[in-house]
């Protein structure tokens, strides 16, 4: 499966599991590295970056930048062999955050 098409399936994915939600393509052209996906729900947000399968190339800097953001809110690099897993892990992000929120 192409990238482009994966990107695809996954931001219905993404729309179908945090309804209103908004995912925005970025241009990596703008700062290299910065992941391909942000996911803007409620009053949260993460980044994912997303790759064909778990040997996929890894560009300079999207390391870094998974890290940097993960710190702040939530980012991964997603495939479709962990793809349950990371969408499972930032469904509790948000909803640990809610929780902290409310608190």
């Amino acid at each position: 499966m192409r990238e482009n098409k994966y990107q695809a399936y996954l931001i219905d994915e993404l729309e179908r599991m945090l309804p209103g939600c908004l995912v925005l393509k970025n241009d990596t052209s703008y700062i290299q590295g910065i992941p391909d996906l942000l996911v803007l729900y409620e009053d949260k947000w993460a980044m994912l970056e997303v790759k064909v399968s778990p040997v996929s190339a890894v560009q300079p800097n999207q390391e870094y930048y998974i890290d940097m953001l993960d710190s702040m809110s939530f980012a991964a690099f997603i495939y479709p062999e962990n793809e349950r897993e990371v969408l499972n892990a930032l469904q509790r992000s948000f909803k640990s955050r809610r929780q902290t929120r409310v608190s």
